[in-house]
């Protein structure tokens, strides 16, 4: 088997599972928009807590149609020899390598930029709908709760939220007991920290692993780009 045979076979494969890949995540991110209570209750409070700063339901299905394209491209371009879709496939998959490089900087650069972004997102949605709405509290009870945590900054992000207004108390979460009560007083002293902090303490934790995840996917993607430009060339010579 030449060199050429060999590495059209392995782009038809990887394309392919990158296709169902794809399927999967569409499925699943068709799901979570349908209902994401049931998401939230199998997956715990990380998935709680993504649920919070992204709509992980049309997240995932903005990722499963990419992966579904993506994977047509390559297995299809690879199989028929188009140098036309294995250009568009080494096209697109440079674009995405390219972004999430830029995502990445700007997510240690800018931290502080993407908090106060986010905190003006997520902070009136709290004050709208926590206590009336059942999923928007579902979720963020999910998330104080696997993460030890208090509203996006702290327990200031309840004042005038249905919840506060009924009960003239915020969640419990925010005094670190279990009592049903908990007041400013009690909130100031217990100092629980935002879940946003936690939730960056936590990746900071596992940057090892998050760092591992990341780079395996950046060569993948190397991989798949050199692949298929080396393909696109070879059928020049054809």
């Amino acid at each position: 088997m030449s060199c050429f045979t060999f590495l059209k076979v392995t782009m038809v494969i990887f394309n392919l599972l990158i296709f169902l890949c794809g399927a999967v995540l569409l499925g699943i991110g068709i799901w979570v928009s349908v209902d994401g209570a049931s998401f939230v209750n199998i997956f715990g409070p990380v998935s709680a807590s993504a649920m919070q700063f992204v709509n992980v339901g049309y997240f995932l299905i903005a990722a499963g149609c990419v992966l579904l394209i993506l994977g047509f491209l390559g297995c299809y371009g690879a199989q028929k020899e188009s140098k036309c879709i294995l250009l568009m496939f080494f096209s697109i998959l440079l674009l995405i390598f390219i972004a999430e490089i830029a995502a990445a900087v700007v997510a240690l650069v800018y931290t502080s930029l993407a908090e106060n972004l986010l905190n003006a997102l997520v902070v009136p949605v709290i004050q709208k709908d926590y206590g009336e709405q059942s999923d928007i509290t579902q979720v963020w009870n999910s998330t104080m709760e696997g993460l030890h945590c208090c509203g996006f900054n702290n327990y200031t992000d309840f004042e005038g939220s249905p919840f506060y207004q009924k009960y003239q108390s915020f969640p419990h979460f925010c005094c670190a007991n279990d009592s049903t009560s908990c007041t400013e007083e009690m909130a100031i002293q217990a100092n629980v920290k935002g879940c946003f902090r936690q939730l960056l303490k936590g990746i900071h934790t596992n940057a090892a692993v998050v760092g591992g995840v990341a780079a395996g996917f950046g060569a993948l993607e190397l991989a798949a780009m050199t692949v298929s430009m080396y393909l696109y060339c070879q059928l020049d010579k054809a």
